[in-house]
């Protein structure tokens, strides 16, 4: 299987064709989606939700991405594979530059970071060095105590023409990728069609490039809280293969998400 490369994304971008990808934190997951066809997957900050058992994803330490990049990484050799620098790892250029080797090192393609164009220098400092930057906006979770919870990010006018800014700040820096997380459809299509570079959405309607669900999202296996935009593929399918299969069809057909997914 030939490893997959930002080229890929960036041609599937040009073709118009929809992308799947999926939060994995161990290998035996990250070899089952790998083998039903998902190319690209990312060891989210999420873990500290999902597999540590917080309330936020605050806890995480850059030890903890690390780990788990490279048990995703000896399952999934072929994936193109993103890593959260968690939160307060890249506060200043050397915790930035240590960090994002540390977790390069540990088998990720590329680092995810959070925040708008007060990045920027921080993305150009990357680059330069041979280090590839995702971008997130929007529903940053890291900042979860500024926004007052989990809440949808750009529905008024200005929120969204600074995300927009952010954006294309962003790109200009340098960013290979950006994740929309909890925008409003109609924006996170505009920021999508805006950019040259591929966008992924999560509760960002169907307008992107791609979708990404927290793997626990899309089987069902959620604690607490299930969020608007995840859809449970297991329920449908029945086992975990013909689930990561479902998931990948309705992203490319544009089906997943749906209009009860998403957010006006």
């Amino acid at each position: 299987m030939k490893p997959t490369t930002v080229t890929h994304l960036r041609q599937w971008k040009q073709e118009q064709r929809k992308f799947a990808t999926l939060t994995a934190y161990d290998a035996s997951f990250a070899k089952l989606f790998e083998e039903q066809g998902i190319k690209l997957m990312l060891v989210g900050d999420s873990l500290g939700m999902t597999l540590q058992g917080h309330d936020s994803t605050l806890p995480v330490t850059v030890a903890d991405i690390a780990y788990h990049t490279r048990a995703v990484r000896r399952g999934a050799p072929a994936c193109l594979l993103l890593a959260d620098l968690p939160f307060m790892a890249y506060a200043t250029p050397e915790q930035t530059f240590a960090n994002a080797a540390e977790v390069m090192r540990a088998g990720a393609n590329m680092v995810k970071i959070e925040g708008g164009s007060w990045l920027c220098e921080t993305v150009k400092m990357l680059t330069e060095r041979a280090v590839p930057v995702c971008g997130h906006l929007g529903l940053t979770p890291q900042s979860v105590n500024l926004f007052g919870g989990y809440k949808v990010q750009g529905r008024d006018e200005l929120a969204a023409k600074q995300l927009m800014e952010d954006a294309k700040n962003l790109e200009f820096a340098g960013i290979q990728l950006l994740v929309l997380e909890c925008v409003p459809t109609e924006l996170a299509r505009n920021i999508t069609e805006a950019l040259s570079i591929p966008v992924i959405g999560i509760g960002a309607g169907n307008g992107t490039d791609g979708q990404i669900l927290v793997m626990h999202d899309a089987f069902g296996i959620t604690g607490g809280h299930t969020p608007k935009f995840a859809k449970n593929f297991l329920a449908q399918s029945g086992d975990l293969r013909s689930a990561v299969q479902h998931y990948i069809q309705e992203v490319e057909q544009g089906i997943y998400p749906a209009a009860e997914h998403s957010f006006n």
